[in-house]
């Protein structure tokens, strides 16, 4: 019986743990931090070995292959000593794809991929697909092979997730854009976080596809001097395309075999720059799967939306409070700013990812009146923006960042909370950081 030994007692970990029982694996679950309540149960009812705080190296080093949660980074001691005795370290989505044939859309981007993802699934579900949404969003890729019977699958995929794999194969990748993120991870050289990304097409072939964005430089110049097999789909705001997904006079046209009037932009039900390329993938996705057209428009005329991205929480004495907590990058919040057409009090700051704030100082300048700080270290912040707004004070909590935005803002204001940052030195994640911020909210 072959060892699996499965380091991360998280979603992908015990899911991976479920599936690795299921066929037939000796399963052993190591985390050395505390294991959640919920997947602890999960692990006792399905009677699987684990640990919790900490790493017991006799029971890790005899595995035939382990696979690691994607929040462990391949340079710390104990994967160091895997790799030094040629142990296999994979990742969940690599250890899942080898006991399915189901068809894989997989999708990745520093910003936009957890919307493409979830449109995607609601345009093939809505054709009629019997198709599956996981990797890093909802129920996780390993336990939904193990219980479910999807014939495909829509992924949203980390470059960490991205790193773990080997034989991994998608019929159609999507790639968002790439902008800096996660630089920490990769010794702040971003080329190594640009080959990360476009390990999306390793394994692709010729009768695969890899929708992008033709707006990218840095995707672009990849493709420019590097090869992949896969078929080349380009989406554009600012070109027509011969071959892809672009916009002419206010419609999104579709054009792969023959061309199409998809629909008028402004009955997307998702407004901004940013989400009308993510509909473009979406539904050049849907037509590769051979999804009709009508489906495909109807479906994004009515999609609603994902939490925590640019969330209209509600109205209070006239000013509108946004969540936009699942912006924990620069560009993230770029994207945010640029669709705020009123005077706005800016929420930002967390955990500091080799942040760059000067990109951000033009849409600053035009459209923020205060900034409101909300880390346990603003100084970046502060020393970026102190001269361009007129009021700029430090928070120490969800509750109080509302209440200060609140002081600082007039009616017809927005109050957005973009904070262009990671959520741990105050918050469990960025779900609890907007869930926290909507319940300041509610509470004015």
């Amino acid at each position: 019986m072959k060892r699996l030994v499965v380091l991360g007692a998280g979603e992908s970990g015990v899911g991976t743990a479920i599936l690795g029982k299921q066929r037939g694996f000796d399963v052993f679950v190591s985390d050395k931090k505390i294991i959640g309540e919920h997947y602890k149960k999960v692990l006792l009812q399905s009677n699987i070995i684990f640990e919790e705080g900490k790493h017991s190296e006799e029971k890790v080093f005899n595995a035939d292959v382990v696979m690691k949660s994607p929040g462990i980074p391949d340079n710390v001691p104990l994967i160091k000593k895997l790799i030094k005795r040629r142990i296999a370290v994979i990742s969940e989505i690599e250890f899942a794809s080898s006991y399915t044939d189901a068809l894989i859309v997989g999708i990745t981007g520093s910003n936009g991929k957890t919307t493409t993802t979830m449109i995607t699934h609601h345009l093939l579900k809505n054709a009629g697909l019997n198709v599956g949404i996981a990797g890093n969003i909802g129920k996780s890729f390993a336990q939904q092979v193990a219980e479910a019977n999807y014939e495909s699958y829509v992924l949203e995929l980390s470059s960490f997730q991205l790193d773990g794999i080997n034989a991994f194969h998608l019929h159609i990748a999507i790639l968002t854009n790439i902008t800096p993120d996660h630089l920490d991870r990769y010794d702040n050289d971003f080329n190594k976080y640009v080959a990360s990304k476009f390990r999306i097409t390793k394994n692709q072939t010729e009768n695969d596809f890899l929708i992008y964005d033709a707006d990218d430089d840095v995707i672009v110049s990849w493709l420019e001097n590097n090869s992949i097999k896969a078929q080349l789909i380009p989406f554009s705001l600012e070109k027509e395309l011969s071959l892809g997904a672009y916009i002419k006079e206010d419609k999104i046209i579709l054009k792969y075999n023959t061309q199409e009037v998809l629909m008028d932009v402004k009955d997307l039900k998702l407004q901004g720059k940013h989400n009308i390329k993510n509909a473009m993938a979406s539904a050049m996705a849907a037509k590769l799967l051979k999804a009709r057209k009508q489906t495909i428009a109807e479906s994004l005329s009515d999609f609603e939306g994902v939490e925590h991205r640019l969330e209209n929480v509600q109205k209070v004495n006239g000013i509108q409070y946004i969540n936009d907590s699942k912006a924990t990058n620069v560009n993230a919040a770029f994207y945010a700013l640029e669709c705020m057409d009123n005077p706005t009090v800016w929420i930002v700051g967390g955990v500091d990812k080799g942040n760059d704030y000067n990109d951000l100082l033009p849409l600053v300048r035009e459209k923020v009146k205060g900034i409101v700080c909300l880390g346990l270290d603003n100084q970046k912040i502060i020393h970026t923006f102190q001269s361009v707004v007129d009021v700029l004070v430090e928070t120490a909590g969800a509750e109080e960042a509302v209440k200060v935005a609140h002081k600082i803002a007039n009616k017809g204001d927005n109050v957005l909370l973009s904070p262009a940052c990671a959520s741990f030195d105050l918050f469990t994640s960025y779900e609890d950081r907007g869930t926290k911020f909507k319940e300041a909210v509610k509470n004015l």
